[in-house]
């Protein structure tokens, strides 16, 4: 929903624009606030889903228990520390500019706090699946659970044909 009102907007925006050589830089700034939010709230998600970049060509060659070793390792010595650090220092930096009611330097541009806010409560979220992707790791090397718990679901051309049917419906 956030990129269609990214992309109508981004177009009237052009269009006014070009048409009547007017704009503002709010609908710029709206632009990039809907991106940032779609980011930032989207990247625990592909957490989940284990979309995430990643060097298949190389991790593909090993074995399923090694593969989890090396998440676990990424997790826990990448995501975690950097995660917490940028929350730890993150809402500061979003409640400062709340408590000040920043606005932006831009000529008619928006109020700045949102944007800042989606900082934290992305990397918030981000710790949360973090955690949660630990521990399915952790089960799966115990024997608790077989990897399909976390693996990247890829979808069926017939999942893809109703997953668009879906959307159409909306």
């Amino acid at each position: 929903m956030g990129l269609l009102a990214a992309v109508i907007i981004c177009t009237v925006n052009a269009l006014i624009r070009y048409t009547f050589n007017a704009s503002s830089n709010a609908w710029l700034e709206i632009q990039w606030y809907l991106f940032a939010a779609m980011f930032m709230l989207a990247s625990s998600h592909t957490l989940k889903r284990d979309e995430h970049v990643r060097i298949d060509v190389i991790a593909g060659r090993f074995s399923k228990r090694t593969q989890v070793w090396i998440d676990l390792f990424g997790f826990l010595l990448f995501l975690m520390p950097i995660s917490l650090l940028i929350v730890y220092y993150g809402v500061p930096f979003a409640l400062l500019s709340i408590q000040s009611a920043e606005m932006s330097s831009n000529a008619g541009g928006l109020i700045v706090w949102p944007a800042k806010l989606l900082v934290p409560l992305g990397f918030l979220l981000m710790l949360l699946q973090g955690v949660s992707e630990i521990i399915k790791r952790i089960a799966f090397l115990a024997g608790k659970i077989d990897g399909h718990e976390f693996a990247k679901h890829v979808a069926t051309p017939e999942e893809e044909i109703e997953a668009i049917k879906a959307a159409n419906k909306l």
